[in-house]
């Protein structure tokens, strides 16, 4: 999952209190199952926003136990839904990505039906051409394809039709749910893989060493509270704010190819690149004295020796 996805729905969840309180209402409700990850995010948000609300969760107090049992309720009362017993996945759709859970993935074992995808064809029957994308990056934010500059719901909806006919962006992952149980699901994210890739290699070119192993860690912890339901938490506005000032110059362009599944890079440019050519060349530099490297070396290595010597 990613930032885009969980910025979505908390702002989904956030309009909900929001409505509660214009209409005075005391409670809440969602669908969530007492199984899934949903259910905590919902709910300390609502704990967030409004200590006060009540919330009411069905599938943690009716009788229903699962999908089919569902289904024959919706039956029953006369309720379309778009499932059935034959298909039963579990699905869940925005503009970053889509999800498919049950059915046949219950078995970690069993490949996913090519009939189950919805927006991507299967590399295998991707176009034999490669198509190239080159996505425009301001700040760490992609803002135009191909020269054209969009918003960024319509730019993720271009790629999304891009990528999907390419094939890119199918993710099948077993992961560990917040309430302590695996859960096998796949994904597909045509755009988002896209933006990913061109924007950690535009990171390639702007950020230093150091700096990229911070923000790596930090990814990983905000990935972490975001998944857990802890959007509001102001541990998270802190790391938007460290990552807002660690982007500011990432700006710049990237190419991209795609081909039947894959998405390489092929070029990237930005002013404020902290590559240069005179010090990397292997054909001649000035700032860099080769033979330097001989000091630095051997006082890099003076641990490894001075151990080397002691064992011996």
């Amino acid at each position: 999952m990613s930032f885009f996805v969980y910025f979505t729905v908390y702002l989904q969840w956030q309009a909900m209190v929001d409505v509660a309180s214009e209409v005075g209402a005391d409670a809440v409700s969602h669908g969530c199952t007492g199984k899934g990850n949903d259910q905590v995010r919902f709910e300390l948000t609502f704990f967030a926003l409004n200590p006060e609300l009540n919330v009411v969760a069905p599938w943690r107090e009716w009788e229903i136990r699962g999908r089919e049992d569902a289904i024959e309720y919706a039956k029953k009362h006369n309720v379309p839904v778009p499932v059935t017993k034959k298909s039963i996945y579990s699905r869940d759709r925005n503009l970053w990505h889509l999800s498919h859970e049950g059915d046949i993935l219950e078995d970690p074992a069993n490949e996913p039906k090519e009939d189950m995808y919805m927006m991507s064809v299967n590399p295998e029957d991707a176009p034999n051409q490669p198509e190239y994308v080159e996505i425009g990056i301001v700040s760490g934010l992609p803002v135009s394809l191909n020269g054209e500059k969009l918003s960024p719901a319509s730019l993720l909806l271009e790629l999304n039709e891009i990528g999907g006919r390419h094939g890119i962006g199918r993710v099948d992952m077993v992961e560990n749910r917040l309430v302590g149980m695996k859960s096998r699901g796949v994904y597909e994210t045509p755009g988002g893989t896209i933006l990913f890739t061109a924007a950690r290699e535009l990171e390639s070119l702007t950020l230093d060493r150091e700096t990229i192993q911070v923000k790596d860690s930090l990814a990983l912890k905000y990935a972490e509270l975001v998944y857990a339901g802890r959007w509001f938490d102001p541990l998270r506005e802190s790391m938007d704010a460290f990552m807002e000032k660690i982007t500011a110059t990432t700006t710049g362009s990237v190419r991209l190819k795609l081909y039947k599944g894959s998405v390489t890079v092929t070029g990237r440019t930005s002013p404020y690149s902290l590559y240069r050519q005179d010090i990397s060349s292997f054909e001649s530099g000035q700032i860099y004295d080769q033979a330097d490297a001989a000091g630095f070396i051997r006082l890099y290595g003076l641990p490894m020796r001075v151990r080397a010597m002691l064992e011996k």
